[in-house]
């Protein structure tokens, strides 16, 4: 997957983040920080973010963006990049 949603139970963000991304049909994986250890660790310490979701994207020219929060705009960019129309 181009795609790696990175969450935490009971996140209202990731859940909006999720509901943009499905709503687009955009294929991604969704890794659960608070039972992932090494993800959790990938995301603080090699990312440097402290809050959930995290977005991490790889785009179809290899290019690879990552952000923390609902991001609307970040992910209609990915969404159309990847060849879809983002809801």
């Amino acid at each position: 997957m181009a795609l790696t949603l990175y969450t935490t139970p009971a996140c209202t963000q990731c859940a909006l983040t999720r509901r943009v991304l499905d709503r687009a049909g955009t294929p991604y994986t969704t890794v659960d920080l608070s039972v992932d250890l090494d993800a959790h660790r990938f995301v603080t310490r090699t990312l440097g973010y402290r809050s959930a979701p995290v977005v991490y994207a790889v785009y179809p020219n290899g290019q690879v963006k990552h952000w923390s929060g609902f991001q609307p705009a970040k992910l209609e960019a990915y969404v159309t990049a990847m060849g879809g129309a983002a809801a």
